[in-house]
């Protein structure tokens, strides 16, 4: 492989995951989004909560989750649910590559995962779904507001 193309490899998304809602576009850290899009660069990408919410002199605030040492982190997108109810769970799910395609892997989350409606998981007991190119991702239960849309086939992944 040349220069050119390990650069590209390393520095251009194998798929991306596109908001579909102004709150799943707020969900996701700054420096972690363009024009509404979340890069994929490796595989499994995996996906969890940031932080935990409260209710304060009757507003809703944030609090960050503190990390500790040099452990290494739980996700590669940590999305800020912020909801009174929180639809996200800390290790909420992750997508592989496999010979067969994609597959979304609910990593047993509280509220389960949609693909196209499809819930996935849910009540922490985890569970598995294809994902297809333009295929929706709903985290959290049916009235979740953070949705989006996977986009496959950009770079190889060497599959």
């Amino acid at each position: 492989m040349n220069d050119k193309q390990t650069i590209l490899t390393l520095l251009l998304p194998k798929a991306v995951l596109k908001a579909m809602t102004p709150e799943a576009e707020r969900a996701v850290p700054d420096g972690m989004i363009e024009s509404g899009l979340i890069s994929i660069r490796q595989f499994p990408f995996r996906v969890g909560r940031e932080s935990r919410g409260a209710i304060v002199d009757g507003e809703f605030q944030r609090t960050e989750r503190p990390r500790f040492g040099n452990r290494k982190p739980d996700n590669d997108l940590y999305l800020i649910d912020a909801g009174p109810l929180l639809h996200i769970s800390r290790e909420h799910f992750q997508i592989e590559s496999t010979a067969e395609g994609y597959l979304l892997v609910d990593r047993g989350s509280a509220c389960g995962t949609t693909v196209c409606g499809i819930r996935v998981g849910g009540s922490d007991t985890g569970g598995s779904a294809p994902l297809r190119d333009g295929d929706t991702i709903g985290i959290g239960t049916e009235s979740t507001p953070y949705r989006f849309t996977f986009i496959s086939g950009l770079i190889s992944d060497s599959r």
